[in-house]
């Protein structure tokens, strides 16, 4: 049985972070960056867009490459007027700026505009095309009708709006540290412009919509400042602003009446650690940037965000979770669950890679902090011993040739996946394992103090071996942990019966 609508929402091999999802007829379409499976720097890939009927929205399709990094006149490609200045050099075939993360909208004449940064050159760029995931061209950059770019913020991780009121373009960068060269530049946080019909001259000056770390003390940003990943929805009456905080792991988001703001900062969202879900403090899985949006699918709204592999910040893969509005307006801050797109609990029945965890811990839940990443032209530091992660491995018989499994499970590790809705009969379940080491099934809870043990498994073989142990879990929704009590395993899967 193949159940759809899992976390992560597309296939474990495909790496596209930062999403902002968009119903544009009867299908939501994801536009995000495209990471490299076990790559070294963000958003090395191309763009591709993957889509999903409304109907069924865990039933991807990808619709293929839409955009490419070196169609862009800063990398090269062919532009008949005066380039922007970017205080650095062209990108080459061999040295490109990369694309970072893209948003989309339908323009005022029908056609559908997406808006991205090249890596950090200062400038937005706009591509069009005439359906929502055709062959992209690129358009033009972002500027005044003299040519000239404002001097204010940085113009970095674009979101947009356009409505019968106008078109509306947010962007920012408001990071603790600057960078060599900016110290003594002044980024106030989240900024918006209007842009004229073309969708591309900027018709106001930019205003800050939401306070970064420069201007946040004093109001009601102080304590999460606007840092990146702008996004933006009008949800009934109200306008939402998405981004990430200066703690990074989460997205958090202000409110509006109108969509020039300023937003009145509400709370967070979420966060892919569940770091202050109902007072944790704790993170349940490992760290890192998060990128996302809100959008209503059918009669259900949702969070895009994304999780990290590999132990690293750069094979970042997209995830979803349904959120709530109140009657006040205000989104609870919602748990990460390995369900995602699919109506409710998972069903206990059936087989599931454990690449679905969204619980992964190592034993001293105090080292469970941010994942590895480096610098510009810097090697990738080796990961912390104790530190388990999703990879893969290459498997003739697997989709893509590759097998997703969890790497380095120690005594004390924990992976969880959160929730299935049990029927009381399930009689075994079956655990695919390789490594040195036994390991406890645990319904509710990881930790022996709290939930229930129901089952067990052992393993001394290192090649893949299916372990299969009794089980006995009471009817109803119960999330499953499989905690390591002695050893060192790798966990591919598990099948339940």
């Amino acid at each position: 049985m193949k159940t759809s609508g899992l976390n992560p929402y597309l296939p474990f091999w495909e790496t596209v972070p930062d999403g902002e999802p968009h119903v544009f007829g009867d299908r939501v379409y994801i536009y995000g960056s495209h990471d490299r499976l076990g790559g070294t720097s963000f958003c090395e890939e191309d763009y591709v867009c993957w889509s999903a009927p409304v109907e069924e929205p865990g039933v991807w399709t990808c619709e293929g490459v839409i955009y490419k990094k070196m169609q862009d006149p800063l990398n090269g490609a062919p532009y008949g007027k005066k380039l922007p200045e970017i205080g650095m050099p062209l990108g080459t075939e061999e040295n490109p700026h990369l694309l970072y993360a893209p948003d989309v909208a339908q323009g005022p004449d029908g056609r559908y505009y997406l808006y991205y940064a090249l890596d950090f050159v200062n400038v937005i760029s706009v591509a069009v095309c005439d359906t929502p995931a055709g062959q992209y061209e690129f358009l033009d950059f972002v500027r005044r009708e003299d040519g000239t770019i404002p001097d204010a913020g940085r113009w970095f991780d674009p979101a947009i709006l356009s409505e019968e009121s106008g078109n509306y373009l947010y962007y920012g960068f408001a990071p603790a540290r600057k960078f060599p060269g900016m110290e003594n530049v002044i980024f106030p946080g989240a900024m918006m412009v209007k842009l004229a019909q073309d969708m591309h001259t900027i018709i106001s000056e930019p205003k800050c919509v939401a306070n970064g770390i420069d201007t946040a003390k004093g109001t009601c940003y102080e304590a999460h400042p606007f840092f990146e990943a702008s996004s933006i929805r009008k949800l009934g009456n109200r306008y939402y602003f998405v981004y990430s905080s200066l703690q990074g792991h989460e997205l958090c988001y202000g409110t509006a009446d109108t969509p020039e703001g300023p937003f009145v900062y509400k709370g967070v969202i979420v966060s892919n650690g569940d770091l202050g879900y109902e007072g944790n403090t704790l993170a349940v899985n490992y760290t890192g940037n998060n990128h996302g949006g809100l959008e209503r699918i059918g009669d259900r709204l949702y969070i895009f965000w994304h999780r990290h592999t590999h132990g690293t910040a750069f094979s970042r893969q997209g995830c979803a979770d349904e959120v709530k509005i109140q009657e006040d307006g205000t989104i609870p801050q919602i748990e990460i669950t390995s369900c995602g797109l699919h109506d409710g609990p998972l069903p206990a029945k059936g087989a599931y890679d454990s690449c679905i965890a969204c619980h992964l811990t190592e034993a001293d839940r105090e080292q469970v902090g941010q994942v590895v990443m480096s610098g510009p032209g810097e090697a990738v530091p080796e990961l912390p011993e104790e530190m388990p992660y999703i990879t893969e491995e290459a498997d003739e018989t697997g989709e893509k040739g590759l097998k997703p499994y969890i790497r380095n499970l120690r005594t004390g590790s924990a992976a969880g996946f959160k929730y299935f809705q049990f029927e009381g009969t399930e009689s075994r379940i079956t655990v695919e394992l390789r490594g040195l080491g036994c390991l406890e099934v645990r319904a509710d809870s990881p930790d022996p103090q709290a939930g229930t043990m129901v089952g067990s498994a052992a393993v001394d073989s290192m090649n893949w071996k299916r372990v299969t142990t009794g089980i006995q879990v009471e009817a109803g929704k119960h999330a499953l942990y499989f905690l390591v009590k002695e050893g060192t395993v790798d966990f591919a899967s598990f099948e339940i019966v």
